[in-house]
């Protein structure tokens, strides 16, 4: 049974197990579940089970569920059930369940205990992990948020076994991400066949792959240096999500920028990691592009959270297990930005 201890203050464990949910447990009596209303009906009837919450609150699917809106329905709920400040939220659902769960909890009372317990792939390998909490604004992805980290993750493989392949092959991006810029042994191994639910080798490539992340946030919670790394290929990835009305899901717009990413480092001089990136994408097969247009994709960069008021910085590569952080010039982003895009094709016919 993998335990990842992920440091800070308070320091706690990332449980990768299966049946992990239904032998999980919280010490606070007064519990808030807050589960994705497009989850099958077991895994929140198990969740239930498990932690016996007073309050179950269900949330829309995906990013829906990040907005002012939904999150003052939810902070409305908590408080007409008066959950005290001893109590706890637990959020059970995908990476973007996860991330409203967790910033309901840093926000009401001004914070109380959460708990995450993540159902894709992407939510165990990246957002349920590390104290990111938030939602979105129109003008862009995760604006508003805070860093309130869980007391405790379970990441329970089983939850996995029934998620339709494309959405399985979305969470690879933030796991095959993690080998790019850090432990390249997870390149091979997120593209083997046995990276699937229930083969062999499967329980510890994920847990290798959170391992990561928990490595980098136990040493930069609030990013102030490496915590950036993890942002590789999302600066585009973001506005892709943004520029579509999310109909490119995140996982896919990761792959994409991943790939941008890479010429990006590779016109400022690092080795060329395209071909990394183009497997990548043709294992992953995202959802088609449509027409994209530089300056609206540039709108959404220019306000992403690396920013800063000396302009864009974007997460590059010297070579694998590399990565930096550079400020690049627009007129390298034009560049870069159609090569990559006769590279990656478009869809004529989609729109969103």
């Amino acid at each position: 049974m993998p335990q990842i201890e992920v440091g800070g203050t308070p320091p706690y464990t990332v449980t990768v197990e299966a049946g992990a949910l239904a032998r999980a447990s919280v010490p606070e009596s007064r519990v808030a579940l807050i589960v994705d209303a497009g989850l099958p009906a077991e895994w929140a009837k198990r969740a239930q089970a498990a932690f016996k919450p007073e309050l179950t609150i269900e949330v829309p699917s995906g990013d829906a569920c990040k907005t002012l809106e939904v999150l003052g329905g939810v902070l409305s709920r908590l408080a007409q059930a008066n959950l005290p400040r001893d109590g706890t939220v637990i959020g059970l659902g995908g990476g973007a369940t996860t991330d409203l769960a967790g910033f309901a909890a840093a926000s009401y009372l001004r914070g109380v205990a959460y708990y995450s317990v993540p159902t894709t792939l992407l939510g165990m390998v990246d957002a349920a992990v590390g104290g990111k909490t938030g939602i979105n604004l129109p003008e862009g992805k995760n604006l508003v948020g805070a860093f309130w980290p869980p007391r405790a993750v379970w990441c329970d493989p089983e939850l996995l076994a029934s998620l339709p392949p494309a959405v399985f092959r979305e969470g690879a991006a933030e796991a095959y991400k993690h080998g790019l810029i850090s432990d390249p042994s997870l390149i091979d191994r997120v593209l083997s066949p046995e990276f699937r639910p229930g083969q062999e080798g499967f329980t510890q490539t994920l847990a290798d792959a959170i391992a990561v992340k928990a490595g980098v946030v136990s040493r930069d919670l609030t990013e102030q240096g490496e915590r950036a790394y993890l942002n590789f290929g999302h600066t585009l990835a973001h506005a892709i999500e943004a520029v579509t009305n999310h109909g490119i899901s995140h996982g896919d717009a990761v792959g994409y920028g991943m790939h941008y990413a890479a010429h990006l480092s590779r016109e400022l001089g690092g080795n060329d990691l395209t071909p990394y990136t183009r497997r990548f994408l043709d294992w992953q097969q995202p959802r088609a592009l449509p027409p994209l247009d530089f300056d609206k994709l540039n709108a959404y960069m220019a306000r992403d959270k690396k920013a800063d008021s000396l302009g864009v910085r974007f997460v590059l590569l010297h070579d694998l297990a590399r990565p930096y952080l550079e400020r690049v010039p627009e007129e390298t982003l034009r560049v870069a930005f159609d090569v990559w895009q006769s590279e990656v094709g478009v869809s004529r016919s989609l729109s969103f």
